[in-house]
C-alpha cells in the first residue's frame, strides 16, 4: 500500500517536475540537471529507489556532457547511495571511487569525508553478504577511518561558520562502532558508540536528531548481544522515539523490528508479535522496501512458530516430570534404568526444543539435569555431552568463563574415556569461548589442538570446523593474510578430496553409547508422549535489523558460515528445511555477530573469507561469483550527509546445517595430514621431563591438572605416562618408575601451582628434573603386555589403579574403570598369568554376565584352592545368570568370603542362586545384596538357607522392594541364632513395628558393630525401643546410622541418658531428621565428653540453624577423637538474609549516631549519596531460573556478613576445632566472602597436614567441603564402597 503523504511533499514533486519540463524547454543544461537531482532526491526519500535512480542518471548524463566536473559530485553520491540500496555493489563502487577521485581534484575535504563514508557503507555490506571477501572488511575499516580523520579535521578547522561537522563526527563513531560490532568486539563498540552519544551532549545536539538515533539503534544491538535486556530496551525505544518525532518512517520500522527482537529472545512472544506488526503497518506504507515488508512476515511465522515450539516444550516438561515420578517409584527395581534412559531422552528433546527459541537458561537446567542421570546410568559419554550443553548455555549467556569450565570438563571426560570426536569438539568449543572474551591466542591454540586432535581420528567434518575457526582468527583477529591463505588451501584441498566421505558420513547412522542402544530396545508400550523421536520443526530464521548506519541498512545480517553442531557433519539446506534426527531451528538470533558464524548448537564455526589482494580496486564480479550470495544485501551505515538517511536492505535465510549430531563413529579410511599442515606451526607448550639420562618430552595439558593439586597426584601420571613410552627392552625388565621427587631449578616441586606461575610468565618450555626409583609392578606389566597380544589399547584408569595398588598385587583394586566384557579380558589374562589372588574389586563398571563366566574360569585356572577371596562386583550390569557362574565354580565354595553384588539388576531369578551361595560356601561371612530389585520371595529364600553352621557375619538388604514384614520377620529370626553375627543393613526398607520387635530381639541376642537403619521410617519411638538393647555393656556397637528415620530432638535426649551407647560410637548418621535447635545443646553435651570416641558425625538436614551449627562445632573445642563433621543443608538462605539485614540495620543506625555527634552542622544525605553494594547469597554459581542475581541489597554503610558477630564466633569455633579433617557446610546459603573467612579460619587452626578446599557453587550443588592433605573430602570412596 503506497505511503499517504501530506500534500506539501506531493507539491514539491509536482513543483520540481514541472521545473525541469522548464528547464529542458529552455536549454537551461545547469537548471535541468539540478532539478533532474531534486527529483531523485525526493523519490529517493520516498522509497521509491528505482525511479529514483532513473532521475538521477538523467541529472549525470547532462552533467557529463555540459557541467563542470565539480557538478557531478552530488550527482556521483546519490547515484552510488542508490545502488547500493539495491544491492549493485560494483556500480555503487564506480560511482562512489568516481565522487572520491572527484573531490581529491577539487581539493573538497567534505566531498572526501563523504565518499569516504559511503565507500565504507559499501564495502562494510560486501563484507557482511560475502562468505569469502576477507579485503571487504579491510577497505571498510580504510574508508571509515579515514572518513573519521576527516571529519575530525572539519570538525577543528570548519571551512566556513556555516559548516559545524558535528554529526558527520559523530555518524564516524557509529560507523565504527558498527565495524566492531560486526567483528564481535561489543565492548569495544560499546566504548566508541557510547562517545559518540557524549559528543552529542558535549555539542549540545537537539534531543531528537538522527545522529543520536543512530547511535542509540546500534547500542541496542551492543546490549542485546550482551543480553543486557533492559539497556537494550532503553536504547531502542529511545531509537523509536527519535524516529518518530523526525518522521522517519523507515527508521521506526526498523525500531520496532528491533524491539520484537527483543521480546523474541526473552521469550515474550505476544510483544514480539505486537511489535512486528507496527513494524509491518510502518514498511508497507513505503515504496520500493518489499524486502522490509517480506523480512517481517517472516519474523512474525517464525514467532508464532516459536510459541507452537513453547507449547510443545511444555508439554514435555509436564511429561518430564511424569517420568521422574515413575523413577521414584521403579527405585531398587529393574525398571529404574530404563526410566532414567526415558528422563533421558525426553531431557535431549527439551534441549533441543530450548535451542530453537534461545531459551539459554532453560538449557542451562536440562543439562544439569542431564548431567544427574548420566551420573546415574554412569555413562561417561553422556556425562561428557552434558558438560558440553551446560558450557554452551553458559555461553550463549555471555558467562564465558562458566562456559569455559564445563567446556575443560567435557574435554578432560572425553579424554578419560578415549573419545578422540569429544576431544575435538571440545577443543573448537573451548577456542570459540576464548575468542568471545579476547583471548585471541589462546582461541587459536585451541582451535589448531582441535585440528589436531580431528586428524588423528580422521574427523573430516571436524577438521573442516577448526580450520575454518583458525581461519577466521587469522583473517580477523590478527590480520595475517599469509597463514590465512595457506589455512584457506588447506580447507579447499579437504573439502575437495573429501567430498564423497564427507557425504557418506553425514548419510550415517550415529554410533551410540551403550545406554543410548538399550534404550532403543525399549518397547513401544513403554515409550511415551513422543520424547524418545523428537519431533522435527520447520522454524524460520527471525531476522532483525543489523547496525543501523542511517537506518537504511540492514539491522541484522544472518550468520554466513554455519556450521553444523556438536555432533553431525555439514548438510547444508536452506534454513527453513528440515533437520534429520533432530529439530531445525532457526540461526543465532540475527544480531549474533555477523562476522562471526554461531549455530545454536555446542560447536561454534566463524565466518571464512578467501585471501584476495589488499586493493581496493577489486573485480567485484569476479569476487562475487564465487560467494554464496544472500538475496538482499546488509545493513548499510551512517554518511555524513545530513539531509538524508541511507538505504535499508534487509537479508533474507541462509543455508543452514541440518543435523544436530553428529556421528560418533570416525571415518572408515585415515585422511593423510596435508603437507602444510597447520599443526606444525602450533607453538605448543610443552614439558620436558629428564629422568636419569633420558630427556622426555610430553604435552601435557595443565588445565588437566586443575583438580588434582595433590603433587602426589601428579608423580601417578607422569609415572605412568613415561612408562607407556619406554622401549620394549627397557619395559621387558617389569621395572615400573615410582617417582621421588620433581625439581625444577634445583628446587623440590611441591605444589602444581608452580607450573601454573611458569606458565604464566610465559616460559614455553619447562624442564623438570625427576628422581626415580624403579620398583616391580609385576600385574601392571602383565596387564599392558596383554593390552599389546590383544591389540586392545589400555585403559589409563586401570594402569593407574594396578599402579598405586596399596597393600599387595594379590589385592586388586579397578573400581570405576569403564571396563566392558571386551575391554576387561586383557586384565583378566594378566591375573590368570599372575596365579594368586585374595581381593578382586571390579566394581563401578559396566562388565555384565558374560565377566563373570570369564571369572569362573579364571579362578579355576589359579593354583589356590584355599585363601580367603573377597569379590566385590557391584553397580555393574550384572543378571542373575552371572550368580549361577559363582554357584558352578567348585574353588569359591571354599575360598569365598566376602561377595558384593548390590546395584545390579539380579531380580527373583538369582533367589536359588544365592541361596546355594550361601549354603555351599562355608566360609562367606559377608553377603551384599542391596539394591538388586529383589523381593520377599529372595528375602525369605536368604532366611531359609541359614542354619547353625553359617559364619554369616554381615548382611546387606537395604533398598529392595517390596519386602513384607513376615520375610524380614523370618530373617531377623534365623539371624539370631547364628553365633558371630555383627552388621546389619536394612536402609530404605519400610520397617513396621513389629519389625521393629523382632529386630529388639535380634540386638538382645547378638553382639552388633554396626546397624544400618537410614530411611526406614522407624520414627523417635521405633529408634529409642532399640536403643536400650544396644546400650548394654555385652554390645560393641560402632556404626549407626538412622538418617531419615523422623526422629525428633526427644531421641537425642534418650541418647544422652544412654551416654555408654554413644560413647561407644565411631560413627553416627541422623542426617534428614528434624533435630533442629532443641536437640543441639543435647548434641553438643555429648561431644563434649571426654569418654567420646566418635570420629565421624553426620547431621546434614537437621534444621539447626546457623546457631545450632555453631553450637555443634562450638563442643568440638574439647573433642580429641571426631575428625569428620557433616552440617551440610541446615541454613537456610532466608536466616542468611534476615541475619544480613538485622546486622545492616543495626550497623546503618550505629552509624547515623555516630554522624550525628560528629557532624551536626553536615547537611542532611540524600538518597542520591545513599548507594546499595549487593551482598550474593553464593549457595549457587548460577542465577534464578528466572536469569536474576540471587542477591540482597542492603545500605553501603552496611558491613558484609562475615563481620556478622555470630560469623565471626563460628569462624573462632572452626578454629579452634582442631582435630576435624574435613568439614562439609555445602548448601548453606553461605556468602563467598563468608566462605573464604571461614577456610581462613580453617587454614589457621593447629591441624595435621595443609589445609584444602572444595568449593562448587551450582544451583544443584553448592559444595563448601573443608579438609586437609592426605584426607580426599569426596568423590574418592563412595558409602557403598567402604569396607565395613
Amino acid at each position: 500500500m503506497p505511503r499517504k503523504e501530506d500534500g506539501s511533499r506531493q507539491q514539491q514533486l509536482s513543483a520540481a517536475k514541472r521545473a525541469y519540463k522548464a528547464a529542458t524547454e529552455e536549454g537551461n543544461r545547469q537548471e535541468e540537471a539540478r532539478w533532474a537531482n531534486v527529483i531523485g532526491d525526493i523519490l529517493k526519500n520516498r522509497g521509491e529507489y528505482v525511479e529514483a535512480l532513473r532521475w538521477l542518471r538523467k541529472d549525470y548524463e547532462i552533467s557529463v556532457k555540459y557541467l563542470p566536473e565539480k557538478q557531478l559530485l552530488a550527482t556521483c553520491q546519490s547515484i552510488g547511495e542508490l545502488y547500493l540500496r539495491l544491492q549493485h555493489y560494483s556500480d555503487a563502487l564506480i560511482y562512489q571511487k568516481k565522487h572520491l577521485q572527484l573531490a581529491k581534484d577539487q581539493d573538497d575535504l567534505i566531498e572526501q569525508q563523504r565518499a569516504s563514508t559511503q565507500l565504507g557503507r559499501t564495502y562494510h555490506e560486501m563484507f557482511l553478504k560475502s562468505e569469502d571477501d576477507h579485503s571487504s572488511v579491510r577497505n571498510a575499516k580504510k574508508y571509515f577511518r579515514s572518513s573519521m580523520k576527516l571529519a575530525r579535521m572539519i570538525k577543528e578547522n570548519p571551512p566556513s561558520e556555516r559548516v559545524s561537522f558535528i554529526k558527520e563526527y559523530i555518524d564516524a563513531h557509529n560507523n565504527i562502532g558498527m565495524i566492531e560490532i560486526d567483528l564481535d568486539n561489543l565492548g569495544e563498540a560499546e566504548k566508541i558508540l557510547t562517545r559518540g552519544l557524549d559528543i552529542c551532549d558535549e555539542e549540545e545536539v537537539i534531543e531528537h536528531d538522527d545522529a543520536r538515533s543512530r547511535l542509540h539503534h546500534n547500542l541496542g544491538n551492543v546490549y542485546l548481544e550482551l543480553r543486557k535486556w533492559e539497556k537494550a530496551y532503553e536504547h531502542i525505544k529511545k531509537d523509536i522515539i527519535i524516529c518518530k518525532q523526525i518522521g522517519h518512517c523507515q527508521g521506526e520500522a526498523k525500531g520496532y523490528v528491533n524491539l520484537g527482537e527483543l521480546h523474541y529472545r526473552t521469550q515474550k512472544y505476544n510483544e514480539a508479535i505486537a511489535s512486528y506488526q507496527k513494524a509491518l503497518d510502518l514498511a508497507k506504507s513505503l515504496e520500493d522496501e518489499d524486502a522490509l515488508v517480506d523480512q517481517i512476515d517472516q519474523n512474525l511465522e517464525t514467532v508464532r512458530e516459536a510459541m507452537k515450539v513453547m507449547e510443545e516444550l511444555r508439554k514435555e516438561e509436564l511429561n518430564f516430570k511424569k517420568l521422574e515420578r515413575n523413577t521414584e517409584f521403579a527405585r531398587g527395581t529393574e525398571r529404574e534404568r530404563k526410566c532414567l534412559l526415558k528422563q533421558d531422552a525426553s531431557l535431549d528433546f527439551l534441549v533441543e526444543k530450548s535451542r530453537i527459541i534461545f531459551a539459554w537458561i532453560k538449557l542451562r537446567e536440562y543439562g544439569k539435569k542431564k548431567k544427574r542421570i548420566a551420573s546415574e546410568l554412569c555413562d561417561k559419554e553422556k556425562l561428557s555431552d552434558s558438560f558440553l550443553v551446560i558450557g554452551e548455555s553458559y555461553q550463549k549467556l555471555r558467562k564465558f568463563l562458566k562456559s569455559l569450565k564445563w567446556y575443560t570438563k567435557g574435554w578432560e571426560t572425553y579424554r578419560l574415556i578415549g573419545s578422540v570426536e569429544g576431544q575435538a569438539l571440545s577443543k573448537i568449543n573451548i577456542g570459540d569461548v576464548l575468542d568471545c572474551s579476547g583471548d585471541w591466542q589462546g582461541a587459536l591454540d585451541a582451535f589448531k589442538e582441535g585440528y589436531r586432535i580431528a586428524v588423528k581420528g580422521n574427523l573430516v567434518s571436524l577438521q573442516l570446523s577448526a580450520l575454518e575457526n583458525m581461519h577466521y582468527s587469522y583473517m580477523i583477529r590478527f590480520d595475517d593474510s599469509e597463514e590465512a591463505g595457506r589455512t584457506k588451501l588447506l580447507i579447499d584441498e579437504l573439502k575437495n578430496s573429501k567430498n564423497e566421505e564427507l557425504v557418506a558420513s553425514g548419510l550415517s547412522v550415529d554410533c551410540c553409547s551403550e545406554t543410548k542402544t538399550e534404550l532403543d530396545n525399549i518397547s513401544a508400550d513403554d515409550k511415551s508422549d513422543g520424547s524418545f523421536s523428537p519431533q522435527k520443526c520447520e522454524l524460520n530464521p527471525l531476522r532483525g535489523m543489523s547496525s543501523d548506519g542511517g537506518k537504511e541498512s540492514n539491522e541484522n545480517v544472518p550468520s554466513r558460515s554455519l556450521l553444523q553442531s556438536n555432533k553431525n557433519l555439514v548438510k547444508q539446506q536452506s534454513a527453513c528445511g528440515i533437520a534429520h534426527n533432530a529439530s531445525s531451528r532457526p540461526c543465532e538470533s540475527p544480531r549474533e555477530s555477523t562476522c562471526r558464524s554461531t549455530d545454536s548448537s555446542t560447536v561454534n564455526r566463524k565466518r571464512v573469507r578467501v585471501i584476495i589482494s589488499d586493493d581496493e580496486g577489486e573485480n567485484a564480479d569476479d569476487c562475487c561469483s564465487k560467494r554464496l550470495h544472500c538475496k538482499c544485501p546488509a545493513e548499510g551505515i551512517a554518511t555524513s550527509e545530513e539531509s538524508t538517511r541511507k538505504s535499508v536492505t534487509i537479508p533474507i535465510s541462509e543455508t543452514q546445517d541440518a543435523s544436530p549430531f553428529a556421528s560418533r563413529c570416525p571415518d572408515g579410511t585415515c585422511t593423510p595430514k596435508p603437507e602444510n599442515s597447520i599443526t606444525g606451526t602450533h607453538d605448543e607448550q610443552r614439558i620436558m621431563f629428564k629422568i636419569e639420562h633420558d630427556l622426555v618430552h610430553m604435552d601435557l595439558d595443565i588445565s588437566t591438572l586443575a583438580d588434582k593439586l595433590d603433587v602426589e597426584q601428579m608423580k601417578i601420571e607422569l609415572a605412568c605416562m613415561y612408562y607407556l613410552q619406554l622401549f620394549r627392552e627397557k619395559k621387558s625388565r617389569g621395572l615400573v618408575p615410582v617417582i621421588q621427587h620433581m625439581k625444577y631449578g634445583g628446587q623440590i616441586l611441591k605444589s602444581i601451582e608452580t607450573l601454573y606461575n611458569l606458565r604464566d610468565h610465559g616460559q614455553e618450555k619447562i624442564l623438570l628434573e625427576l628422581s626415580v626409583v624403579m620398583v616391580s609392578k609385576h600385574v601392571m606389566k602383565l596387564y599392558l603386555d596383554c593390552c599389546e597380544e590383544l591389540s586392545e589399547p589400555p585403559n589409563m584408569e586401570v594402569v593407574r589403579n594396578l599402579y598405586t595398588l596399596e597393600v599387595s598385587e594379590d589385592e586388586i583394586i579397578v573400581s570405576d574403570c569403564q571396563l566392558r566384557d571386551v575391554s576387561a579380558q586383557p586384565l583378566l589374562n594378566a591375573l590368570r598369568l599372575h596365579k594368586t589372588l585374595a581381593v578382586l574389586n571390579l566394581s563401578h563398571n559396566l562388565l555384565g554376565n558374560g565377566t563373570v563366566e570369564k571369572l569362573k574360569e579364571l579362578f579355576m585356572s589359579l593354583e589356590q584352592s584355599y585363601g580367603g577371596l573377597v569379590l566385590d562386583l557391584h553397580n555393574n550390569r550384572l543378571g542373575p545368570a552371572a550368580l549361577f557362574q559363582i554357584c558352578e565354580c567348585p574353588v569359591l565354595y571354599t575360598r569365598l568370603e566376602v561377595l558384593k553384588i548390590s546395584g545390579n539388576c539380579l531380580t527373583d531369578a538369582c533367589a536359588s542362586y544365592i541361596s546355594t551361595i550361601i549354603r555351599r560356601c562355608r566360609d562367606l561371612y559377608s553377603l551384599d545384596i542391596e539394591n538388586c530389585s529383589i523381593t520377599s520371595r529372595t528375602i525369605q529364600k536368604v532366611a531359609d538357607s541359614l542354619d547353625s553352621l553359617s559364619v554369616l557375619t554381615h548382611l546387606s538388604i537395604g533398598h529392595n522392594h517390596p519386602v513384607s514384614g513376615n520375610a524380614l520377620i523370618n530373617l531377623l529370626l534365623k539371624l539370631s541364632t547364628l553365633k558371630g553375627f555383627q552388621e546389619l543393613n536394612l536402609s530404605g526398607l519400610k520397617l513396621s513395628k513389629p519389625v521393629v520387635d523382632s529386630l529388639s530381639e535380634l540386638a538382645k541376642n547378638c553382639c552388633l558393630s554396626g546397624l544400618l537403619l537410614g530411611n526406614t521410617n522407624i520414627g523417635t519411638e521405633g529408634a529409642m525401643q532399640l536403643i536400650k538393647p544396644l546400650s548394654k555393656d555385652t554390645q560393641e556397637l560402632v556404626r549407626l546410622d538412622l538418617s531419615f528415620c523422623g526422629l525428633s530432638s526427644v531421641f537425642i535426649t534418650r541418647l544422652k541418658d544412654e551416654a555408654s551407647l554413644f560413647n561407644g560410637l565411631l560413627e553416627l548418621n541422623l542426617g534428614g531428621n528434624p533435630i533442629m535447635r532443641e536437640g543441639c545443646s543435647e548434641l553438643a553435651s555429648l561431644l563434649s565428653s571426654t569418654q567420646s570416641c566418635l570420629r565421624v558425625l553426620i547431621v546434614c538436614k537437621c534444621q539447626l540453624g546457623l546457631v545450632g551449627a555453631i553450637r555443634v562445632i562450638q563442643s568440638l573445642s574439647t573433642n580429641s577423637s571426631l575428625i569428620e563433621l557433616n552440617l551440610a543443608d541446615n541454613v537456610t538462605p532466608t536466616e542468611i538474609q534476615a541475619l544480613a539485614n538485622s546486622h545492616g540495620s543495626s550497623q546503618e543506625n550505629a552509624n547515623t549516631n555516630q554522624a550525628g555527634d560528629h557532624s551536626s552542622n553536615a547537611p542532611a544525605a540524600t538518597n542520591e549519596d545513599t548507594n546499595e553494594i549487593q551482598l550474593e547469597v553464593a549457595d549457587s554459581e548460577d542465577e534464578d531460573p528466572t536469569g536474576a542475581e540471587a542477591t540482597v541489597s542492603i545500605s553501603r554503610k552496611s558491613v558484609c556478613i562475615s563481620e556478622c558477630q555470630l560469623m565471626k564466633e563460628l569462624a573462632s569455633w572452626i578454629r579452634l576445632a582442631g582435630n576435624l579433617k574435613l568439614l562439609d557446610l555445602s548448601r548453606n546459603g553461605l556468602p563467598t566472602e563468608a566462605i573464604e573467612m571461614l577456610f581462613s579460619a580453617w587454614s589457621s587452626g593447629a591441624r595435621d597436614g595443609a589445609a584444602r578446599k572444595h568449593i562448587v557453587q551450582e544451583e544443584d550443588d553448592g559444595t563448601v567441603h573443608f579438609s586437609v592433605q592426605g584426607k580426599k573430602c569426596c568423590g574418592s570412596t563412595r558409602p557403598c564402597c567402604r569396607r565395613g
